[in-house]
């Protein structure tokens, strides 16, 4: 996990539309950069509409929620019109975002070791810099943890 204070890394990806974003076309905003294992899952799912539900809380103090996953655009998009998600998901199958912001990690589940995404979240100030960063977040209280953090 990358520390507060640091630079956080900039990165060009393509959003559940096709279109490319950038962290630097988000400079003036704060940014809440989530990433998570995996579309349509159950604790991705309850952390997407907890962040659905109150963006128009997070718009009025002037913060974007962005969620990045390496699942593809078109699984991105269906995720989107499923549960109606009205702000940006990012897809990295490559891995290159997921790895800079150092999120890729050996994970266990029923005994079995393998590569995941490990489910934390940036919050990045208006100047690119991260000023609150969480790993092993719990998906249902996330959102409402970001929320308060922008108080």
């Amino acid at each position: 996990m990358l520390k507060t204070g640091t630079k956080a890394p900039n990165f060009s990806l393509s959003d559940q539309n096709g279109d490319i974003h950038t962290l630097t076309e988000y400079r003036g905003k704060k940014v809440i950069l989530y990433f998570y294992p995996k579309d349509n899952t159950a604790g991705c799912t309850k952390q997407a509409c907890g962040f659905g539900e109150r963006y128009p809380l997070f718009q009025e103090k002037g913060a974007v929620v962005i969620g990045v996953s390496k699942d593809s655009v078109k699984s991105h998009k269906n995720f989107e019109t499923k549960y109606s998600l009205p702000f940006t998901l990012l897809s990295d199958p490559e891995l290159d975002t997921i790895k800079a912001y150092d999120v890729w990690k050996e994970k266990k589940n029923y005994g079995k070791t393998y590569m995941g995404i490990l489910r934390t979240t940036y919050l990045i100030d208006e100047d690119g810099v991260i000023i609150k960063a969480m790993d092993k977040v719990k998906a249902s209280d996330n959102p409402q943890q970001m929320l308060e953090f922008l108080d």
